[in-house]
């Protein structure tokens, strides 16, 4: 017997479901959706960021990745400076509506140190 907050494998879809924009909308509860960004051919995942509406607009309507920079508190395009832009070939939405994922080709590394990923440095237990 599945529980109130597992469904049964019957009701797991197997296929990304559409979601509009306007549907997401009248889900999203926080001003800022958390966004993994991954490599779409690779599947590596190069940075994790935040946006809000605008930035998800902006990302459907120009097919290239927006987020909102928390630190300059403004829309940021991703690469205008450095020229390691993404595009965006999907964006998918989890259970909660509280979090997408872009699935992206990147033109160039995606973290600001230069590295192909954010992802570089592991976490060690503290030496004794």
């Amino acid at each position: 017997m599945a529980s109130a907050h597992t469904p049964s494998a019957d009701a797991v879809p197997s296929e990304p479901q559409a979601l509009t924009l306007a549907r997401l909308l009248a889900q999203v509860r926080a001003p800022l959706l958390a966004v993994v960004v991954q490599d779409a051919t690779t599947r590596e995942v190069l940075m994790v960021a935040y946006a809000n509406m605008d930035a998800v607009r902006l990302t459907l309507e120009t097919g290239q990745a927006w987020f909102w920079s928390r630190s300059r508190q403004e829309l940021w395009h991703k690469g205008a400076t450095s020229g390691n832009t993404m595009r965006v070939r999907e964006i998918l939405v989890d259970c909660d509506a509280d979090t997408l994922l872009y699935g992206v080709e990147p033109a160039g590394p995606a973290c600001h140190t230069g590295a192909r990923t954010c992802f570089f440095r592991r976490l060690a237990e503290d030496e004794r």
